[in-house]
């Protein structure tokens, strides 16, 4: 439409009856300004018409969004940057009540032009006076109107005013592939403007890999890289998923430049001379594993403590002080000689403006080793790194804050620079040598490759990516019995990849999008995602049910504003219970088609929790009653940090340990189901050892022996937990038996490894059972039988419990080796020492942190050493069969097990969820916490907690805070739990700390339920622990402890028979 014809509809509009001047004022009013978004591209947040039919000049077509959606919005894209003067809404009757007109330059980021609220449902025109130079512009609806039960509809979106004539740089191009631009001095973004799903992986300087989740904006995915040096080289690769294919981009480097031309720039202070930009040397001591806490436990949910040491500047502390301190522990003694502040997102006035930083050796006594007055942090998210001279060491950092302007204080991240050495450890600390790695090579470090993050904050965006499986029954049905377990097929088409996107407004209210992403297509009149739990009728009663949006077969959504438990907007830490039911379509090939899915906690503004349920709650009018609502856990229970699971409300006591973490990330549900498939099969028949119809595993028959122990993982870790001793003359199947000569080297006809089964014709390396049982003062001791050769020196080792391996993995090493004393220096009686290992596929030297010995280095060592040596599976990492000298029907080398199907494996043992410590305001249990301090427990089972390394490639496991009670040392445990074969370092007599978390339900996973009707199962428990399975009870496994534990089993004697059980009460609860 031309802007004479424009002119000729507004006369007339204005009609026969209007003054001549009026028409004449009025027109010319529209000429002055041109219509912008006439015939211009415009696209909906949900289109059920087009967008190009509110920019066509055509009155009588509108463009129409989804029925019941808030927010949604309608984009205009201008071309370029265009100086703005004024907007123009013309309403179908399905209206707003609350809407923005909204401008931005990225189509991302988003600035607020004009506010409308109060608009009355039917057809009407809005006028808004807007200002500034933007090339996209948008109607952002919150909230429609009273008697609007549809959707958002618009006749015409006008935006009149003239091109800028200081329009900035755009990117150009085709960026299907990506694109990153610099937008300003400190900042790039980059633009993927493909996919239904993107992820951005970025190195800064050849830095450690940063990986995110994208932001989709009208059809386009953005990420701003912020907090970047002068002239920073940023490597960058993309993810991008297309309708469920994945396709990872090249990587490639680009050069931050110099910030495109503004018409509105603003010059930044100087910074005072003692700081400046630049990193300070040595090392990152915050990464490396150390506690870290406040002096107040105020702080709003998502914004805790332990975001200033996460390294990620998207993310905050904020305490509710003007002056306060935060106090960091390292994992041994550092001179400090530099350190690093970086500002938050918003709110300068909570910017601290004076501070001083204090070291100490015990964490009372405080020497001041730098302060500062009168500080400025001129821009949001700004580092600002501070240098100073200091020649001690100490273990704790403790910065005090003061005197800044506002009520509250926040800060993005803090970092300590500085070199290993000096000062002592506490007093209380189990160890107090600091030593460094040595020769020890960490598993990961800076350069390793990361997965994309699963929480992470952006601008006013909270986003949170998950994956989910397919469930029989509902969580919180106990009398069903059938939520924990797996179902057949549970590999094919039954898992899903979940987006949050939370996004936050400056009310505290939000608006919550969940993305789904499934295997197979969903039942079109089924496709449910439960949300807002209420409990009325039925434990699995949800205020908000109903299908969720299709994109395509395997893609869909549900979007809200409104909370209708509380009727009320969405708001900060509002409880979003919801459940994800997959009723897949039933062409699904094998397997039934409708199942549940898992029960989340969303707390909005903090994302997935672990829950609890408080019974008989929601008993209010409001609500009409209601059973078993939701409640987060308390964070000190959280044994797993974010994989913990929720208490089990499901009434299934034998599966506590095959949950998949809560926190497992989006593209890890198909990987970690794939492993368990490869865990429960054998490697005899290809059999799956749960359910006759999941049939044969193709390519797994035939690749046990010749010579192994048992055919599949299960048939040793049943329910991933401990195993029993068998009967007296009975196979023990379920041990490991290491075997050498004399002198502790490989046994010529055995080995390193006792295998009684074989296949192919080789001869069985023969039989081991027990004999008896010894009494030695009320406790026993096995004696063993050999069928066949009798090795001169042996290890017995049943089957130990699985959860939690891939988070031990992640302890940092120097926090490990941190507690090391193996010359007993402070005199408690204890001189942990770490096994060093050797890689089997680099050849460099490890830390040994897994078996009953610490012998292998990592999850994968463990896996592959457990297939290797146990069901003669031969894999990449250790190709060779185990073979004594005289041995000759060993098989042939080479790996037989495809890489893909090991690491599916590690997946999956890595990546099991660890339930919470339990009862945990129960006065026995909280004494009996004291105490197993107080007798010296503590010395080896840790009791303080651990930060996981930041460069784990496993997002689950990066950054946890976890408790699993164990210092992952070697300690020589006397003659009476000893035995005469050793293993690398190791002596007989030494063993590795056992991890405790889990140790209150293992009896109930090892000795199953009974046999009997849904509901009606009971556990059936059966107590094994050490070694060997030879105590009884875990007060017998504390009277079994000598040498570095004969102090505490003393001092534990001592006790009187409350407090014996107050300590047995603790440990149980763990």
């Amino acid at each position: 439409m031309s802007n004479n014809e424009e002119h000729q509809m507004c006369l007339k509009r204005l009609g026969s009856r209007a003054f001549y001047l009026l028409i004449l004022f009025a027109c010319a009013s529209v000429n002055a300004q041109t219509n912008l978004a006439l015939n211009a591209p415009a696209s909906g947040s949900t289109n059920v018409q087009p967008g190009n039919l509110a920019t066509d000049g055509n009155a009588s077509t509108r463009w129409e969004s989804a029925y019941g959606v808030d927010p949604s919005w309608l984009t205009v894209d201008l071309g370029s940057q265009k100086s703005l003067a004024s907007a123009q809404v013309v309403w179908e009757a399905a209206n707003a009540e609350n809407y923005l007109i909204q401008g931005s330059n990225n189509n991302a980021d988003w600035t607020t032009l004009s506010i409308f609220t109060g608009g009355a449902f039917g057809n009407r025109t809005d006028n808004h006076t807007i200002s500034g130079s933007y090339r996209w512009v948008r109607m952002h609806g919150t909230h429609r109107s009273v008697g609007n039960n549809w959707g958002y509809s618009i006749f015409e979106f006008r935006v009149f005013g003239a091109a800028s004539s200081s329009s900035s740089s755009s990117t150009s191009g085709n960026c299907n592939l990506g694109c990153v631009t610099t937008l300003n001095g400190n900042t790039m973004r980059a633009t993927v403007s493909a996919g239904n799903i993107v992820d951005i992986h970025y190195r800064v300087n050849g830095g450690s890999q940063q990986n995110f989740g994208m932001t989709l904006n009208n059809g386009v995915w953005t990420y701003d890289i912020g907090n970047l040096p002068a002239g920073a080289t940023v490597s960058v690769s993309f993810t991008i998923i297309t309708n469920g294919v994945g396709n990872t981009t090249a990587w490639n480097d680009y050069t931050l430049g110099s910030a495109p031309s503004s018409s509105s720039s603003s010059s930044s202070s100087t910074s005072s001379s003692s700081s400046s930009t630049s990193t300070p040397s040595g090392t990152n001591i915050t990464g490396l594993g150390g506690a870290i806490t406040a002096q107040y436990n105020n702080s709003p949910a998502g914004e805790g403590i332990t975001n200033l040491i996460d390294n990620n500047v998207n993310t905050k502390f904020l305490t509710v002080a003007s002056s306060s301190w935060v106090r960091y522990q390292a994992p041994a003694s550092y001179i400090v000689t530099g350190y690093t502040l970086t500002s938050a997102n918003d709110a300068p006035e909570r910017d601290p403006l004076s501070w001083s930083l204090q070291g100490s050796n015990n964490g009372s006594s405080w020497t001041t080793i730098d302060s500062r007055s009168a500080q400025d942090f001129p821009n949001r998210f700004q580092t600002r790194a501070f240098t100073f001279n200091n020649s001690t060491g100490y273990t704790y950092y403790r910065f005090n804050f003061s005197n800044n302007s506002g009520t509250m204080t926040q800060l993005a991240e803090m970092k300590l620079y500085g070199t290993l050495g000096g000062g002592t450890t506490s007093s209380s600390s189990s160890s107090s040598s600091s030593v460094p790695l040595g020769n020890i090579v960490p598993l990961y470090n800076s350069s390793t490759q990361l997965e994309p993050t699963i929480r992470v904050q952006q601008g006013n965006q909270l986003i949170t990516r998950i994956a989910d499986r397919a469930r029989d029954r509902h969580a919180k049905e106990s009398h069903f019995q059938s939520y924990d377990h797996f179902l057949s097929f549970y590999w094919e088409h039954r898992t899903a990849s979940i987006e949050i996107i939370e996004t936050q407004f400056p009310d505290d209210t939000a608006s919550i999008r969940m993305n789904v992403r499934t295997q197979w297509r969903l039942n079109d009149t089924e496709a449910e995602n439960r949300w807002f739990y209420r409990g009325i009728g039925t434990v699995a009663e949800y205020c908000d049910n109903g299908t969720m949006v299709v994109v395509n077969d395997l893609n869909y959504y549900k979007e809200r504003t409104h909370n209708c438990r509380t009727g009320q907007p969405i708001r900060k830490g509002d409880k979003l219970e919801f459940e994800l039911s997959q009723f897949l379509d039933p062409s699904v090939p094998r397997g039934r088609a409708p199942y549940y899915g898992t029960t989340y906690l969303y707390i909005v503004g903090e994302g997935i929790v672990p829950w609890d349920i408080l019974p008989g709650t929601f008993n209010t009018p409001t609500f009409g009653g209601g059973t078993k609502d939701s409640v987060k856990i308390p964070s000190q229970a959280w044994l797993g940090g974010g994989t913990t699971l929720p208490y089990d409300h499901s009434n299934e006591p034998d599966n506590h340990y095959i949950q998949m973490a809560t926190n497992l990330g989006y593209n890890n549900g198909q990987p970690f189901v794939l492993g368990r498939r490869v865990h429960h099969t054998s490697f005899v028949d290809g059999t799956h050892d749960e359910h006759v119809e999941n049939g044969v595993f193709d390519g797994m028959p035939g690749k046990a022996g010749p010579h192994y122990v048992n055919d599949r993982c299960t048939g040793c870790h049943v329910r991933n937990g401990r195993a029993a001793p068998a009967n007296l003359g009975e196979p023990l199947d379920k041990w490991v038996f290491k075997v050498g000569d004399a002198n502790g080297n490989p046994h010529p006809q055995l080995g390193r490894t006792l295998q009684p089964k074989s296949s192919g014709g080789a001869a069985s390396e023969g039989v081991v059972s027990l004999q008896s049982w010894s009494n030695v003062g009320g406790l026993r001791e096995p004696n063993y039988q050999f069928s066949g050769v009798q090795p001169a020196t042996f290890s017995a080792r049943i089957a130990p419990s699985l959860v939690g391996i891939g988070l031990l993995e992640a302890i940092p090493e120097s926090a490990i080796l941190a507690k090391e004393d193996p010359s007993d220096a402070n005199g408690d009686g204890i001189s942990g020492r770490a096994n060093r290992v050797i890689d089997p596929v680099t050849g460099q030297t490890r830390l040994g942190r897994f078996g009953y010995k610490a012998g292998t280095s990592s999850v994968k060592h463990q896996v592959a050493s457990a297939l290797n040596n146990d069901m003669g599976v031969r894999t990449s990492v250790l190709p060779n069969p185990d073979c004594g000298s005289g041995q000759s029907d060993c098989g042939p080398s080479g790996s037989e097990l495809s890489d893909t199907h090991l690491n599916n494996l590690v997946k999956y043992n890595s990546l099991l969820g660890v339930r919470p410590q339990r009862n945990i305001n129960d006065a026995a249990v909280q004494r009996g916490k004291t105490q197993f301090t107080n007798i010296g427990c503590a010395g080896c089972h840790t009791a303080s907690t651990y930060q996981t390394s930041a460069n784990h490639p496993l997002a689950e496991l990066r950054s946890q805070t976890i408790q699993p009670y164990t210092d992952l040392l070697l300690h020589d445990m006397g003659p009476g739990l000893a035995d005469n074969l050793g293993e690398g370092q190791a002596s007989g007599s030494e063993w590795r700390t056992a991890p405790l978390w889990g140790l209150g339900l293992s009896a109930c996973v090892t000795g199953g339920v009974t046999n009997a009707g849904q509901g009606q199962q009971v556990c059936t428990p059966v107590h094994s622990y050490l070694h060997d399975g030879r105590a009884r009870s875990i007060e017998e496994a504390i009277l079994w402890h000598g040498g570095e534990g004969e102090n505490a089993k003393n001092a534990y004697q001592a006790l009187g028979s409350s407090q014996k059980q107050d300590v047995l009460r603790f440990l149980e609860s763990l």
